[in-house]
């Protein structure tokens, strides 16, 4: 049997209720984004009374799948204005699986700004007060927490930034080891949960491993599976996603000193090989896993040179905008910046954005840490410059009279220009979640689950790159329903496996074209939502399309206003 947990934040009233019968082959994305087109209005405040923040599972969270620690978490954006969903790896949604909770609503808002924390277990639910972590930093709070109800236990938090009101802010999730260094970090989402006075919650109890209908065929899946991935994987599991660093930057498509480059000079300095060779000498562990079990364990810890640990993990987004596109090219100064988004509760994506149309305005000179650092204080202690940094990309830019403002639907894009990755580009134009890589990144080799989209993407012009995006953002879709890490690898013979795990779990048959559709169906409910919130833009940054990009000069020719994707 599956639950819903509701909480209502202004009755401070806790209830399970049996999940309907509709939600069977749900989990994760797929529960956030329809019960947020169900139940919130698209006109509503994001931090009003009306908005709901939605934690999800993904359907094989709990279960032996490979890679299934995704948890998904979604709300209407107080940065984009638009549905949102976020998902990281950790503890929390194996626990929240193995325990039977399919989602946690969270609803309405307590009064005078009180705060709470929830604490889940496997028969009962409560809402307390924990006082002694307000205003904590996340590592610090985490400490209190475990110290308190034992290592044995999930955490799902909201930090300072959140508590200050940021629009960039994260909700953290801790990790086997009990940090708090997996964020659902896009869109803002820590700013709803703290708004509706949830500090954090804390999930106790682990069940057993969910059991499928059909066990042999699920065992026998799972296991080809994952022999698979450790041997395809391996450069992930020896580099981690910073593999990508020397890959993007050959490609011309790196963002550098606020997207005026599409190469780094010193890229070498900062790549996957460089921060692995680093992180030995220091006797770190360049491989980890984000949760127990996981076989491609992309994940690292970093140290400094006396062996403290500073971050886990250094990834590529946070390496390329902390460092290419502030000008930064030493690794320590990337991790410590890292450290104080984990700490703090801020998307390095998005911070990484501010800080560089902040960089262009001549507030600080690119590629100067010590003014980089002199900037996050004044973000924590919430100067007027701080208060403004931490609202983002955008309205910062906008506020500094910059023109070159990277962003989509309010959001800061990733590291890969759009001007070199096309495909990718249309991801950030026409993805509901604003720019976003996650919603589909057309990263060479990827291709799509149509014959037209397959072998394609080595092609430098126009051609089948709205396809392809179209596709990868499906396939996405698909994975963060389930709960799979997107590492994994989006592609048609994925699809066709996860329609046989489905088939082997519920005991009810989905293809191929069933899981696609699935896909499909919950892009059309956020596009919906967003069409109905009143946001239309499919265009990307004007100086995308009349800029060239150095040292190709490749621009972004794609007419990408009128694309009407996802419909089945």
């Amino acid at each position: 049997m599956s639950f819903f947990l509701r909480i209502n934040m202004t009755e401070k009233k806790t209830s399970y209720v049996c999940a309907p019968k509709e939600y069977i082959a749900l989990g994760g994305r797929g529960i956030t984004s329809k019960l947020i087109h169900e139940e919130v209005p698209p006109d509503c405040e994001p931090l009003g009374l009306y908005n709901k923040i939605i934690i999800a599972p993904g359907l094989f969270s709990g279960s032996k799948v490979p890679c299934s620690c995704r948890l998904s978490i979604g709300a209407k954006s107080p940065l984009t204005g638009g549905i949102k969903e976020s998902n990281a790896g950790g503890t929390a949604a194996q626990r929240l699986g193995r325990l039977g909770i399919k989602a946690i609503i969270i609803e309405g808002k307590t009064k005078n700004k009180e705060m709470y924390v929830l604490r889940v277990g496997s028969s009962k639910a409560e809402l307390i007060r924990e006082p002694d972590i307000l205003g904590k930093d996340n590592y610090e709070a985490c400490e209190i927490i475990l110290k308190k109800y034992g290592k044995d236990v999930s955490v799902i938090i909201a930090g300072p930034a959140a508590e200050m009101g940021y629009p960039n802010s994260t909700i953290a999730l801790t990790d086997a080891e009990g940090i708090p260094a997996r964020q659902c970090a896009r869109g803002g989402l820590g700013n709803v949960m703290v708004s509706r006075g949830l500090k954090a919650i804390i999930i106790e109890g682990d069940g057993k491993s969910i059991e499928p209908i059909d066990k042999n065929s699920f065992k026998m899946i799972n296991f080809d599976w994952t022999k698979e991935l450790i041997k395809t994987k391996k450069a992930l599991t020896d580099y981690g996603t910073a593999v990508l660093v020397n890959l993007i930057n050959n490609l011309g498509g790196l963002a550098t000193r606020n997207y005026t480059s599409g190469s780094f000079e010193n890229a070498d300095k900062i790549c996957g090989e460089s921060l692995a060779t680093l992180i030995k000498k220091r006797g770190g562990h360049p491989t980890h896993g984000c949760h127990k079990g996981c076989p491609i364990r992309c994940s690292n810890i970093y140290v400094d040179e006396t062996g403290k640990n500073i971050t886990s993990s250094l990834e590529f987004e946070t390496i390329a905008l902390m460092g290419s596109n502030l000008g930064i090219s030493d690794l320590d100064v990337i991790a410590q910046i890292d450290r104080f988004c984990d700490d703090f509760g801020m998307d390095t994506i998005e911070l990484g954005g501010t800080l560089g149309v902040a960089m262009e305005a001549g507030i600080i000179n690119f590629g100067n840490a010590s003014n980089v650092f002199n900037l996050l204080a004044q973000i924590r202690h919430g100067t007027i410059l701080g208060r403004l940094l931490g609202q983002g990309t955008e309205i910062s830019g906008k506020t500094f009279g910059v023109e070159r403002i990277p962003t989509v639907k309010g959001q800061c894009i990733a590291a890969y220009d759009p001007r070199a990755l096309k495909g990718t580009g249309v991801t950030y134009a026409t993805s509901p979640m604003g720019g976003d890589h996650t919603a589909g990144n057309c990263l060479p080799g990827r291709v799509g689950y149509r014959e037209e989209t397959q072998d394609k993407l080595g092609n430098i012009g126009d051609m089948y790159q709205v396809e392809i995006s179209e596709d990868l953002q499906v396939m996405t879709t698909v994975f963060d329903v389930m709960g799979l890490c997107i590492l994994i690898g989006p592609s048609d013979e994925t699809m066709h496996k996860i329609g046989k795990l489905i088939s082997a779990f519920i005991g009810v048959n989905h293809t191929k074209e069933d899981v696609i559709n699935l896909g499909k169906e919950i892009l059309n409910l956020e596009f919906d939502f967003n069409q109905k919130a009143g946001i239309i833009n499919n265009n990307l940054p004007e100086f995308f399309y009349t800029e060239p990009l150095p040292p190709t000069g490749s621009s972004f020719s794609i007419d990408t206003k009128n694309l009407k994707l996802f419909r089945s």
